[in-house]
């Protein structure tokens, strides 16, 4: 794997919009138009022959609720490559296909689809350590291709909410606009840290909750990965990102695990 400056200099990507959406504000407002982009030239960017030993798996107490993390999914190039592509893409206020009542997210947005090939080495990290069959659905073996990245500066936070689920999206056979799934349904969120305390984020924690309290505290950390149940369901984890504080951001992108 190379390190960043070697990305920037031997390789190039080019990014364009391939859907235009509602896109909803920390307010409660929202924009029209708000871009979804495809990004091409990432081929080779997370590493094949990257795996996990089992010491990397953690599972979350909440009462019977599925929450696990599980460390080092992405390696510390790959989370810079992503940082550096989605300040290029530009982080806006409102984020495209989501609805969030005034005050619950407040944070900055940018959505973009990779390729499968790109995504396929993560799933294969990660597949060992997910359930195979999930209240009765089996797991897709691919991850939705739409990235929602979201970076947090000094005083922003995401308030007590529950994900939604959402079909998996793909980039359409000529590359030139998003797909939707035909079959599949999100259950797992996929919470990517890109950077942690280690790197001077103060705050930021990912609050999990059960049965009303406050049970479980994550810190963000460079390459680990929250996963928790979501969607329209009593299992469905009720979590919040706690305020970051300081001059260093929090990026974190969230990536759906798809099932059937």
């Amino acid at each position: 794997m190379t390190n960043l400056s070697d990305f920037k200099q031997t390789r190039s990507y080019t990014y364009f919009p391939v859907a235009r959406m509602m896109g909803s504000l920390p307010d409660g407002n929202v924009v029209p138009d708000t871009p979804v982009y495809a990004v091409e030239g990432l081929e080779g960017v997370f590493d094949p022959k990257h795996m996990l030993p089992d010491q990397a798996f953690h599972e979350i107490e909440l009462q019977g609720q599925l929450a696990f993390y599980i460390d080092d999914v992405a390696l510390p190039d790959e989370t810079e490559v992503l940082i550096s592509l989605s300040e290029q893409l530009g982080f806006r206020n409102e984020a495209p296909g989501i609805q969030t009542p005034p005050g619950m997210r407040q944070n900055k947005s940018v959505h973009w689809l990779a390729e499968d090939a790109v995504l396929a080495p993560i799933f294969n990290r990660i597949q060992p350590f997910l359930p195979p069959i999930l209240e009765g659905r089996g797991l897709i073996n691919r991850l939705s291709n739409r990235i929602n990245m979201y970076r947090y500066d000094d005083q922003d936070v995401f308030n007590l909410h529950i994900d939604g689920d959402w079909p998996g999206y793909e980039l359409s056979a000529d590359g030139r606009a998003m797909k939707e799934w035909p079959v599949g349904y999100s259950m797992l969120t996929m919470l990517l840290y890109l950077n942690g305390h280690e790197e001077g984020i103060e705050g930021g924690e990912t609050h999990l909750y059960a049965k009303g309290a406050l049970a479980a505290s994550i810190p963000p950390k460079k390459g680990r990965a929250l996963f928790f149940r979501h969607g329209h369901t009593s299992g469905s984890v009720l979590h919040a990102g706690a305020q970051v504080t300081g001059p260093i951001s929090k990026y974190v992108a969230r990536i759906n695990v798809m099932y059937r």
